[in-house]
C-alpha cells in the first residue's frame, strides 16, 4: 500500500492545480478523466460553475473551525477525484476549505483513472464511486480512515430512489444536487470532522 500512495502521490496536485487543469480541460472541449464523450464535458462545465459558486459560498462551522484547530498530530489528506464528477464538484471545494483552516493538513488530489491501484483499494460496493477521501498519517502515510463517496443522507437518497425505480436517471441526479444545496456542505463537514477526531483520539 505504501508505494501505491506514493506513486499517486508523486502525480497529485493541489487543489489550485486541479481547478486549472479542469478548466484548461474544458478550453479544449475535453474532460478530464480516460473516457471522452460530449456528456462528461457537459457534466464537467456544470461541475466547473458549481465549485467556482461553493468556492465563493461554502461556510464552515464555528464548531468544525474549532475541531481543526485543536488538532495535534499532522495529516495527509489525499482525495480521488474527476472534474465530470457531480457528487466531487459538491464535495472537493468542502474539503479543501477545511484542509485550509489547518497547519496540521495537507491536500492532495489525485485523479482515478490515473492512479487506478490506488482506487482499487478503496471501492464502494465494488465500484470505482468518487470522490474518496483518505485521511492519512502524514509521517508514515498509513491510512487511518476514508469517507465518502457521498455523506449519509445523499447516500441514503440514491439508495431510496435506486429501489424505488431501478435506476439512477436524470431525475435522480437532479433530487441529488438538491439535497446539496439545501445541506450546504453541513453533513459533509460533521461526517469528516467526527471521523478525523476519532482518528486524533487513537494517534495523540
Amino acid at each position: 500500500m505504501q508505494e501505491i500512495i506514493k506513486n499517486s502521490l508523486a502525480k497529485s496536485v493541489t487543489y489550485l492545480d486541479y481547478r486549472k487543469q479542469v478548466t484548461d480541460l474544458l478550453k479544449e472541449g475535453k474532460s478530464t478523466g480516460n473516457e471522452q464523450s460530449e456528456d462528461l464535458t457537459k457534466y464537467s462545465e456544470l461541475n466547473e460553475v458549481r465549485m467556482n459558486r461553493l468556492d465563493k459560498t461554502i461556510q464552515i462551522s464555528e464548531e468544525v473551525k474549532i475541531g481543526l484547530s485543536n488538532l495535534q498530530a499532522n495529516y495527509l489528506w489525499i482525495v480521488i477525484s474527476e472534474g465530470w464528477c457531480g457528487d466531487a464538484a459538491q464535495l472537493v471545494p468542502i474539503i479543501h476549505k477545511m484542509a485550509e483552516l489547518s497547519e496540521n493538513i495537507d491536500l492532495r488530489i489525485v485523479f482515478r483513472d490515473e492512479n487506478e491501484e490506488l482506487m482499487n483499494q478503496f471501492l464502494t460496493n465494488g465500484g470505482k464511486a468518487i470522490p474518496k477521501l483518505l485521511i492519512l498519517d502524514a509521517e508514515t502515510l498509513t491510512v487511518l480512515s476514508d469517507w465518502g463517496p457521498r455523506p449519509e443522507g445523499a447516500k441514503n437518497l440514491i439508495l431510496d430512489y435506486k429501489a424505488q425505480y431501478g435506476v439512477v436517471d436524470e431525475t435522480a441526479k437532479t433530487e441529488l444536487q438538491k439535497w446539496y444545496l439545501h445541506d450546504k456542505g453541513v453533513s459533509t463537514q460533521n461526517e469528516i470532522m467526527a471521523l478525523v477526531e476519532k482518528v486524533e483520539k487513537q494517534l495523540v
